[in-house]
């Protein structure tokens, strides 16, 4: 199936469940994903501002400001991001696509940071992602060291068997819904 048809059909799901589920099902997997190592022993991490009913990351960023992480946000910057360093929600302002960015001048190297959330729209079981097709956090996933974890987060529903992979596509380490969390990687 072609990444198109897969992308309209995940978000038709995504955008059906309704505001108590999506609220319940974000809390459950923000609570694996922080129960997790990676999660755990990660000093810096960088979280999303969720857009379109991806999985919230509100809990995440209470957990890891309170266990005194350094917490970064990504901020498109031409065909890229940087991830600056966010202290609270009111760091955060629409910016791209109408998706809340950082503010902050104080970036930091994808390979500097301990974990990386990263959203999508799609996961495979292998770890490869499908996003909004504009290849943003491929190109900062890649040559990461095996240092920095990426781990994708989504709906168990957004899980599917296989998806199709192109050269430019980087495997993730983990994917973690409010049901499981799957490493993808040896």
């Amino acid at each position: 199936m072609k990444k198109q048809i897969i992308r309209e059909q995940m978000l038709i799901l995504r955008n059906q469940v309704d505001g108590q589920s999506y609220d319940r099902l974000s809390l459950k997997a923000q609570k694996r994903l922080i129960a997790a190592p990676g999660f755990q022993q990660a000093g810096t991490l960088a979280l999303y501002s969720p857009i379109r009913h991806e999985v919230a990351t509100d809990q995440l960023f209470s957990s890891a400001l309170t266990a005194g992480k350094q917490i970064y946000y990504p901020r498109v910057c031409g065909d890229n991001l940087e991830f600056c360093r966010v202290f609270s929600g009111d760091d955060l302002v629409a910016g791209a696509f109408g998706v809340a960015e950082p503010i902050g001048e104080a970036t930091i190297a994808v390979a500097d940071l301990d974990l990386v959330v990263v959203p999508g729209v799609a996961f495979s079981y292998d770890g490869f992602r499908l996003g909004y097709g504009r290849g943003f956090y491929d190109r900062q996933l890649a040559g990461r060291p095996a240092t920095t974890i990426a781990a994708g987060l989504c709906f168990d529903f957004q899980l599917v068997s296989q998806l199709p992979i192109e050269e430019h596509d980087q495997q993730l380490d983990y994917v973690v819904t409010e049901t499981k969390s799957i490493p993808c990687r040896t």
